[in-house]
């Protein structure tokens, strides 16, 4: 492709060379430029592109796009074409949708954003439309797929570049609708510009990622501006049980539809019955059961319900549908075991999350001991530490804190800052044990018969980080080896 085409709308204030080279590949990673590349020098966190533009034209960049503010060198009678721009993680962006061909305007592209149930909702939907005979692409947490093809996942919103390549795969797939995670993090890097949403969704807003953040000022604005970016022809699905929700679409030039599990809304949820095995719901006046445990996942049926009328879906067809959908994996995942013990695998990593989970439980199983295991992460927000530990002491008998990805922190210092939010009655109830896998052993081997232990950080994950290396660790797999040891010292 034409370089004159690549940088349209990138917002480049100055050119030194020909705009007609061939362009064979974007990247922003020097490790990865071939002959015939476009380098885009993005200023990092941790390293600044800049500095590797050298080692780009070494390995055979034919054009480099970098800020204004920086002056890299252009010999003379040099071939290689600069391009200045006002920002280069913004030019990225366009550039990245434009040597793709713009492919988010091809699909339906839907985009959930909120602090908790991000991954639940866009799995579900992905399933959802799947199910209903569509081909569509998933971008998660969990994994991205073009149709039923999975690729791995680094982050929960990729690069511009992994984002726009995966979606022309969507495209050339025939893939009709694409469901995106779309995180704070990610809005702020401006992964997600150039991108033509078709819905956005918000699900909540609470405690997390402060430690990137700063405060929760700059949280909001960052989830809110993804609502203002939304296009005349887009959608706002909103919950307005949160109380952030309408402060989301204030300045949207979207059309905004309401969701409430709680209050008057354009789209309503009554949880008639609930058990492990689902709840029986009432969506719009319409009697709805979901395999789904929880009124938090309520409010993401909501959602689920609700972007699909913003798609123009059927709304019984929808219901049916809604009804044989599986739960996303490590979330409220349940494993039976010897004694009536049941285990339950969750992602819950915040206090928001947490006190759900835990609140679900605590209803469903009422009168019976709970057991709940948690660490927090290493290098993240530490003031949620003792937040989480707050909320853990107030539905909980029992409570164990561990490790979770400690990354380059101790775990035992990491401990000691959860331990800080305990009153008395917590820290009589608890006890610690650094070793994740022994914690998960003592919290099942020590439980009551028709307990239920909560596992809570992990999830989906099938790794732990501790310190530089990530190790496997599927808590499913320790699960099954102690109910093993279990059913063996009954014999």
């Amino acid at each position: 492709m034409r370089l004159e085409d690549i940088i349209r709308d990138c917002g480049a204030v100055e050119v030194k060379g020909s705009l007609g080279l061939d362009i064979t590949k974007v990247c922003d990673d020097s490790r990865e430029v071939k002959e015939g590349s476009l380098f885009v020098a993005v200023k990092g966190h941790g390293t600044d592109g800049h500095a590797y533009i050298g080692k780009a034209i070494e390995a055979g960049a034919t054009a480099i796009v970098y800020e204004e503010d920086c002056q890299p060198e252009r010999s003379e009678g040099s071939d290689v074409t600069f391009v200045k721009v006002a920002s280069s993680r913004h030019a990225l962006a366009i550039i990245a949708a434009n040597f793709y061909d713009n492919p988010s305007r091809k699909l339906s592209l839907v985009g959930i954003t909120g602090t908790n149930g991000k991954t639940t909702t866009v799995t579900l939907l992905y399933n959802l439309f799947m199910a209903q005979g569509y081909n569509c692409g998933l971008l998660s947490t969990i994994a991205n797929y073009v149709g039923t093809r999975r690729f791995e996942t680094a982050n929960t919103t990729a690069d511009p570049i992994i984002i726009n390549s995966l979606m022309d795969e969507m495209v050339q797939a025939g893939c009709e609708y694409c469901f995106m995670e779309v995180s704070s993090i990610g809005v702020e890097q401006e992964r997600v510009s150039g991108l033509d949403f078709k819905v956005g969704i918000f699900s909540n807003l609470t405690h997390d990622h402060l430690d990137y953040h700063g405060t929760f000022a700059e949280y909001l604005r960052c989830k809110k501006l993804f609502f203002d970016n939304l296009g005349p022809k887009a959608t706002a699905v909103i919950n307005i049980d949160d109380k952030h929700g309408e402060v989301m679409v204030q300045n949207t030039k979207a059309k905004v539809t309401t969701f409430s599990c709680k209050s008057i809304a354009d789209h309503t949820c009554k949880v008639l019955e609930e058990s492990f095995e689902g709840m029986l719901l009432k969506i719009d006046g319409r009697e709805a059961w979901t395999k789904l445990v929880g009124r938090h996942n309520a409010s993401n049926i909501l959602a689920i319900y609700s972007a699909a009328m913003a798609l123009g879906a059927d709304p019984e067809e929808t219901l049916v549908a809604i009804s044989k959908l599986e739960p996303a994996p490590g979330r409220l995942e349940v494993i039976r075991g010897p004694k009536d013990i049941s285990v339950v695998i969750d992602y819950a990593h915040t206090p928001d999350a947490l006190d759900n989970v835990l609140k679900t439980l605590r209803e469903i199983d009422k009168g019976k001991e709970l057991v709940c295991l948690f660490g927090c992460g290493g290098d993240r927000d530490r003031t949620k530490r003792p937040e989480m530990a707050k909320v853990a002491e107030e539905y909980s008998d029992r409570i164990i804190v561990t490790s979770d990805n400690s990354r380059t922190e101790k775990t035992e210092d990491i401990i000691d800052e959860i331990k800080s939010g305990f009153s008395p009655k917590g820290l009589a109830i608890s006890i610690s044990i650094a070793d994740r896998k022994e914690a998960i052993r003592a919290a099942i081997m020590t439980a009551s018969p028709g307990a239920t232990v909560l596992l809570a950080g992990k999830g989906h994950e099938t790794y732990q980080i501790i310190g530089t290396q990530k190790r496997h660790f599927d808590e499913r797999e320790i699960v099954s080896e102690v109910f093993k040891l279990m059913e063996t010292i009954e014999k």
